[in-house]
């Protein structure tokens, strides 16, 4: 992957038209004919790799009956075991590493708030294939060499935001490593210094907006103009509060650490339509949770990635536990997308004998005046009933009665679309735990 950047430094970002031919890197003009026959390539390659070099996968493949060569097409794949973050953990912290720890330029972690963390790391030619395709992100979400970028994604193990500034200055843009915290700095410094594009998650985002009203600063006449949200799932809804709130366009960038990071699949701002995923560095499946099978193309189910040009951590058929599924590519022919990321397998809530994912309730939350996006769902038994309380910030001014009314039309909301009896509470503004990561939307303190 090559960025091959040639468009001037004061070019705008051509803003919902599609990107220009010289700002096509090789990758992107492949056919898809051409696509499949450099992923199996890559795809050999990297099984072999991992074989030769891994223990946990030469196990896991001996178990399953199966040797590199076995992958004579891209359906082949299918035959081989899943990776899952136990298999990370198992091995924690080196284990699953292909190469000489000599090799390896640098190291991320997950935060381990469940666990071990899992630890990735990194060869001087991953770090130029990362930074090349966020750099491709980055332009298909309307950057351009010359653009600002404020990055407010958390520095250090997390890959946010070394991932977004080796991007971002690989696009040719001018980085701004404001990282997390310090809302009201970042506002200040984004009225000084003019970004065109923000990256941050969704829900830190909203944080900063109600920072700009609470200093009494319209947002709609700050310099942004592309805000590119990543690192947790984020609904239809929500986009439309940032972009009517703040007068910008709202991209969703996709990726988690096991893979590489963010820049994984990114949303076109010409189309908005979903995800197209760099599919010359990642394979995707999507596959039944519960069995496993791989399902056909516009079928939901789980998403699974294939690396294809790692070399320190190549990863086979890895479980993301995200829930979504294959469409054609749009704006990027080549490439398949994928369906925006609103939910997770794990963060499915069984709550009285209804699936219910916190997505659905931010659905019905956005459409409610009066409250802000801000709530934290809690989950505890009362006798041998699970129950539901929903928590829930008041927008600033919005007085009792409208809080009244607000936590009596989410309570309805949800009861009429999905099912379930939940107890809502509107509380005061900035009152919930918020995080500069991923948001926890999610307490359950049911016994067992």
């Amino acid at each position: 992957m090559s960025s091959e950047l040639t468009a001037p430094a004061d070019q705008g970002p051509r803003l919902g038209q599609p990107l220009p031919d010289e700002l096509l890197d090789s990758g992107e003009r492949l056919t898809r004919e051409q696509l499949r026959e450099l992923q199996l390539d890559r795809l050999r390659a990297t099984l072999r790799h991992a074989y030769d070099n891994v223990e946990q996968y030469r196990r896991k493949f001996d178990e399953a009956g199966v040797k590199p060569d076995d992958c004579r097409g891209l359906e082949d794949l299918a035959r081989f075991p899943f990776t899952t973050k136990a298999d990370l953990r198992d091995t924690y912290p080196f284990g699953m590493f292909a190469v000489p720890m000599s090799e390896v330029r640098r190291i991320h972690a997950s935060s381990g708030t469940t666990g071990r963390p899992t630890v990735v790391g990194y060869t001087e030619n991953d770090l130029s294939m990362w930074a090349d395709a966020v750099a491709r992100s980055i332009r298909a979400a309307g950057g351009r060499p010359g653009h600002k970028v404020h990055i407010s994604y958390g520095y250090g193990l997390f890959t946010g935001g070394l991932g977004a500034h080796c991007g971002a200055e690989r696009a040719g843009c001018t980085v701004i490593p404001a990282s997390g915290g310090m809302t009201a700095r970042q506002v200040q410094i984004i009225r000084d210094f003019q970004p065109e594009i923000i990256m941050v998650t969704p829900s830190y985002m909203l944080t900063l907006l109600d920072e700009f009203e609470r200093q009494g600063i319209d947002p709609r006449t700050s310099s942004l103009k592309v805000g590119i949200f990543g690192a947790e799932p984020w609904t239809e809804a929500m986009r439309r509060e940032i972009e009517e709130r703040m007068d910008i366009h709202a991209v969703d960038i996709y990726g988690l650490s096991e893979v590489m990071g963010p820049g994984v699949a990114q949303e076109c701002v010409e189309t908005k339509d979903g995800l197209h995923i760099w599919e010359d560095c990642f394979y995707p499946e999507v596959v039944d949770p519960l069995t496993g099978e791989v399902l056909p193309e516009g079928e939901s189910g789980e998403l699974v990635f294939t690396s294809l040009a790692k070399e320190a951590l190549p990863i086979i058929r890895y479980r993301t536990r995200d829930l979504t599924r294959l469409l054609p590519g749009t704006a990027r022919p080549a490439f398949r997308r994928m369906e925006k990321i609103t939910g997770r397998s794990d963060d499915m809530i069984i709550l009285r004998g209804v699936n219910v994912f916190p997505s659905q309730i931010e659905e019905v939350v956005l459409g409610v005046p009066g409250v802000a996006p801000h709530f934290q769902i809690q989950l505890t038994q009362r006798g041998r009933m699970d129950h539901m309380t929903v928590h829930i910030e008041a927008r600033p001014g919005a007085g009792p009665d409208q809080r009244e009314a607000a936590a009596k039309a989410i309570t309805k909301g949800v009861k009429d679309s999905v099912g379930v009896s939940v107890e809502v509470h509107v509380v005061e503004p900035e009152t919930l735990e918020r995080s500069v990561g991923k948001i926890r939307r999610v307490r359950d303190l049911r016994q067992g």
